[in-house]
């Protein structure tokens, strides 16, 4: 039985909902809400009312706390797109609950501009890094994005122009719904709007410029996107590294010696579930690896600053390891197969003999598969060109069974 009702709200208050979803609300014995959608509610609610609380999970609790009443719910829009259902339904199971949606800020800014929502990219930023827009700024994208005030629109042309896409149209489209909805558009470039209604989403056609940073679909970008000291796994051998590590939705990656960060960023890229954890024991270079992942659209790339084994103490369990630099140590190998969860992959790239003769010796007794890598680039010889071998990398792959 539904003690639970999720009313999705939006500016135009209760104009907007249908008979059921007002009775929701009228029989509730107590409304939970933002403020402002609870101004919206007011003439229909009859039971007592309560903000929201911060941070947020105080206020799961305290819904919680009510099952034994009948409890509303308020929402922006539809509850569980981008929504507190969403959040709501970790804690509570679905029959517990009658959801009644409305149209939600990407419905209605879609219907606004006649852009059909299944071509579009739809991003929530609302308490998110900006950065999170890059892996998607491809010429000819369009892209919704909810943010999280006034200040949101500006950021993202800044962000828009320093990538080399600053001729993208940007649209603010302020108070869907309501008597106040408005929509104003601007090139990213010349950015300029005032008085911004801190309800808003933003919409970009994106147009790039010849520099623009355009971050391709497939693995193996090239090495010059990145910030390095030359310790980086290079393109070609990190393509054939992420295909074996062969990334599946929801997994975590442990990268260990993780330079750049180029293996756990690739990951990451590869899908918004995927998470990572660079284990690096240089300070300047996880500077720089945090650097690279907001660069990258993933500054949620976690980094550990300590040498392994010892730094991989007390780490989520990784469901794929790489192991690049720093794997010589036996303990390292050690550490890395039995923190991997059963079913995990491993996958280690040895381009030193001391390495190499871990690996070896790992393969005979362990199998998985042994391969050689061995990539040639045209170069310069003189007024000549020949070809320029680089050093040979014996890569172990091995699932854990």
């Amino acid at each position: 039985m539904s003690w639970l009702s999720i009313v999705g709200i939006g500016e135009d208050g209760l104009a907007g909902l249908g008979d059921a979803a007002k009775s929701a609300i009228a029989e509730a014995e107590i409304v939970f809400g933002g403020a402002r959608h609870l101004s919206l509610a007011a003439p229909a609610i009859t039971g007592t009312t309560q903000a929201w609380l911060s941070p947020f999970s105080a206020s799961v609790e305290a819904v919680l706390a009510q099952r034994d009443r009948k409890v509303c719910v308020l929402a922006s829009g539809d509850p569980f797109h981008f929504g507190v259902g969403a959040t709501l339904v970790r804690s509570i199971d679905a029959s517990q609950m009658a959801v009644y949606p409305h149209p939600s800020s990407f419905s209605l800014a879609a219907a606004r501009l006649g852009w059909p929502l299944q071509d579009l990219v739809s991003l929530s930023l609302h308490g998110r890094p900006i950065d999170l827009l890059r892996p998607h700024l491809h010429p000819g994208a369009r892209i919704l994005a909810l943010i999280s005030d006034q200040h949101g629109p500006a950021a993202i042309a800044a962000l828009l122009t320093q990538a080399g896409f600053g001729i993208s149209i940007v649209s603010v489209l302020e108070a869907l719904g309501g008597p106040a909805e408005m929509v104003r558009s601007q090139v990213a470039m010349g950015f300029a709007l005032e008085d911004v209604d801190p309800l808003n989403i933003c919409a970009i056609s994106v147009v790039a410029l010849p520099d623009a940073r355009v971050l391709p679909l497939t693995p193996g970008l090239d090495d010059a996107l990145f910030e390095h000291d030359g310790q980086i796994t290079k393109r070609a051998v990190r393509a054939l590294t992420l295909s074996a590590l062969a990334p599946r939705r929801g997994e975590m990656l442990w990268d260990i010696g993780a330079g750049s960060g180029s293996i756990a960023i690739e990951w990451m890229l590869a899908d918004p579930s995927l998470r990572a954890i660079a284990i690096e024991a240089d300070a300047e270079r996880a500077a720089r690896i945090a650097r690279n992942a907001a660069n990258f659209g993933v500054p949620n790339l976690a980094i550990t600053i300590g040498s392994a084994p010892a730094a991989l103490a007390g780490l989520d369990a990784p469901h794929a390891i790489f192991i690049g630099g720093g794997g010589s140590d036996p303990g390292v190998l050690d550490a890395a197969i039995a923190a991997l969860r059963l079913g995990g992959r491993l996958v280690a790239n040895a381009v030193t003999l001391e390495l190499e003769a871990l690996l070896l010796a790992r393969y005979a007794t362990l199998g998985g598969s042994l391969t050689r890598i061995a990539i040639a680039n045209a170069d310069a010889i003189g007024s000549m060109t020949g070809w320029r071998a680089a050093m040979p990398i014996t890569q172990w792959v091995w699932s854990k069974p």
